[in-house]
């Protein structure tokens, strides 16, 4: 992410700092986002609200188990699934390298089902790769919804492991078998997000995806040829210049939801509550004292640094 830096006079400097540090939470915020892509896969039988799954990296130590279990205040008494890395390859193999998924499972994942209604809140803990929002779009296109999410390991970690994890537990909560397809779906979507946030931004990269549902949603698209339009299109009016290679990406992405049904309607509906959601939020007291005191934090930061420079010159 590009630093915002005085150009010219404290005031102005100071001004454009405060906006792009709001701007940045804002951003943290819109990674709960969450888009029921697909029909309604099934009830959640007998599961109810504050059910609660774990889900453990297999190549934990004893210690770190330990630890993660502390960390969620859980303990072995709570229902515990385990995720090898021999699973992390099969939904991931074909689109990320055998290095980014490295060879140890360690990510681990504790999902608590909510109210209906609620959607999918995710919160991460050393997880370097997986955004919140990507956690979040790929379970709610695997078919999972409402449900408190959070996302850890004992030190940092890419975070692969945990979507596997996530979907798994949410079939033996739900009682249900999600296919392979969807699931297969979901973990592309993630892998084309996160990439897109590394050479466009993570802003971007997720506003770019909202709209091309949205779009979708208003103007189903017929063909192929359609969707690359469509895709280029919206990329254009964000400003953002996507390579040959992300295009194509994109559009074979877009291409394999077509395929699987998609409620794209309910895809608007959700993208719209989001951003309610979201506005509710920074409305809060305890989210503007939050920001107050990060501001004021960052603004001593840079008059200290101002006066470093200072002295040097």
């Amino acid at each position: 992410m590009n630093a915002v830096w005085p150009v010219s006079g404290q005031n102005k400097g100071e001004i454009n700092l405060k906006h792009s540090l709001k701007k940045l939470l804002s951003l943290v915020l819109v990674f709960t986002l969450l888009y029921p892509m697909l029909l309604p896969a099934a009830a959640l039988a007998d599961a109810a609200p504050g059910d609660v799954i774990v889900t453990l990296g297999e190549n934990l130590s004893p210690a770190d188990r330990e630890k993660i279990l502390a960390e969620m205040n859980e303990t072995e008494e709570t229902e515990i699934i385990t995720v090898s890395n021999q699973e992390e390859r099969e939904y991931l193999g074909d689109y990320i390298s055998s290095s980014q998924i490295g060879t140890r499972a360690l990510s681990s994942t504790k999902i608590t089902l909510a109210e209906q209604g609620a959607g999918i809140n995710v919160e991460t803990n050393n997880i370097t790769w997986v955004s919140e929002g990507m956690y979040a779009n790929a379970l709610v296109t695997a078919g999972v919804e409402d449900a408190e999410i959070y996302v850890t390991a004992p030190f940092p970690v890419s975070g692969t492991a945990a979507l596997t994890g996530l979907i798994k537990a949410y079939e033996i909560a739900a009682e249900i078998e999600i296919p392979e397809e969807q699931k297969q779906v979901a973990n592309e979507e993630m892998v084309r997000t996160a990439e897109l946030a590394e050479s466009i931004g993570v802003e971007e990269a997720t506003e770019l995806m909202n709209r091309i549902k949205e779009e979708i949603a208003n103007n189903p698209v017929e063909s192929e040829e359609d969707l690359r339009e469509l895709i280029r299109r919206i990329a254009a009016e964000l400003g953002i210049e996507l390579t040959e290679q992300e295009l194509d990406g994109l559009v074979s992405l877009f291409m394999r939801m077509k395929d699987l049904n998609i409620n794209w309607d309910q895809v608007q509906d959700q993208i719209s509550k989001v951003r309610d959601n979201l506005g509710e939020f920074l409305a809060r007291e305890d989210t503007q004292n939050f920001i107050s005191r990060f501001l004021e934090v960052i603004a001593q930061l840079i008059e200290a640094l101002k006066g470093l420079f200072t002295s040097e010159a």
